[in-house]
């Protein structure tokens, strides 16, 4: 199951307690201050790591503590310091403040955010030395290591997602073009969490879809599955938008997708995009050279999962729209 958002609360180790300690050695009767510092707390670092897939664990397990420091000890030692605590998130996961604002962006393995700095160790009392103050008796109790409550959002990273009203044929095609297998019936709502796959056109091209779940009418409302899956499609290259042929408008069901992306997000209407109509095998033979036009959807491509018609073109139209137009020669001309 995927888990694309969660709370949590990162709590960093504290300082250590500096140390009030004196020089006892044989013959030498007037040893100085000789107390350490403490060591510095540990500290919260969320880390991207392409192994993990969702957000899970953090769902379960809300609450996070990284190690305290160690008091400083007698003959100038400083105590340990903490261990940090790195804590493995997907990629495209977004942290979030208690108050909504964007902290980080974790996209590539590796990346890493900071939530929770370590407490720094208190002084030793061989820091208050002075010509003054030869033997004080003063140390600092380490500093509380930072405390924050965060939201965690996963926004999947797909180069096309799939969009469409249910039962467009999103996890069909899906199935079709790559490994994956989403769950597929006859009936609305049959995905309800986004699927993943690598479509493969050759040995040097391949992309990953992502067949995000039936939108409805005031999806961007929270209606129906609504903005739970929305986010998803936000950091997709290219949008391909699907609508059943066999609808009895699917220029009307193409509308209202459209319409619910731009309401969620005014910047996806900016995004390139393919359209395609489904379920061609559906349609007497007669009818589907002329399907696109009679539909109300001039230009847009026929296909039909079920039987492989039109694949392999719109495979190749969709690279054509994620690749990067070439920039021209300062010399062309």
């Amino acid at each position: 199951m995927l888990i694309d958002h969660a709370k949590v609360k990162a709590i960093a180790g504290n300082g250590g307690r500096g140390c009030i300690s004196f020089r006892r050695e044989k013959y030498v009767p007037k040893g100085g201050p000789d107390g350490g510092d403490g060591g510095t707390g540990g500290s919260v670092i969320l880390e991207v790591d392409a192994r993990i897939r969702t957000l899970l664990d953090f769902r379960e397990r809300p609450r996070y503590r990284a190690n305290s420091g160690d008091a400083g000890s007698g003959n100038n030692r400083t105590g340990k310091n903490g261990a940090d605590l790195v804590l493995r998130v997907p990629p495209g996961t977004v942290v979030y403040d208690e108050h909504g604002a964007v902290l980080a962006d974790l996209v590539a393995p590796g990346d890493r955010y900071l939530a929770a700095t370590g407490g720094r160790g208190g002084r030793g009392n061989a820091r208050f030395a002075t010509s003054t103050n030869q033997a004080p008796r003063r140390a600092d109790d380490g500093v509380p290591g930072e405390e924050r409550a965060l939201a965690l959002e996963l926004k999947l990273i797909a180069d096309v997602g799939f969009v469409g009203l249910p039962n467009a044929g999103k996890s069909t095609l899906l199935a079709r073009v790559s490994r994956a297998r989403p769950k597929i019936d006859s009936y609305p709502f049959t995905t309800l969490e986004p699927n993943l796959g690598i479509v493969v056109l050759d040995a040097e091209r391949q992309f990953v879809a992502c067949d995000v779940p039936g939108l409805i009418e005031d999806a961007h409302a929270g209606r129906g599955l609504g903005l739970q899956f929305l986010r998803h499609v936000e950091r997709c290259s290219v949008l391909l938008f699907l609508a059943d042929v066999s609808s009895e408008s699917p220029a009307a069901d193409l509308a209202v997708v459209e319409r619910e992306l731009a309401l969620h997000d005014a910047g996806l209407a900016d995004k390139p995009r393919v359209i395609a109509l489904t379920k061609a095998d559906l349609l007497p033979p007669e009818e589907r050279a002329d399907a696109a036009r009679t539909s109300g959807i001039p230009g847009a491509l026929v296909i039909s999962a079920h039987t492989g018609a039109g694949i392999d073109e719109l495979k190749e139209i969709l690279w054509a729209r994620m690749a990067p137009v070439p920039a021209e020669s300062e010399h062309d001309g």
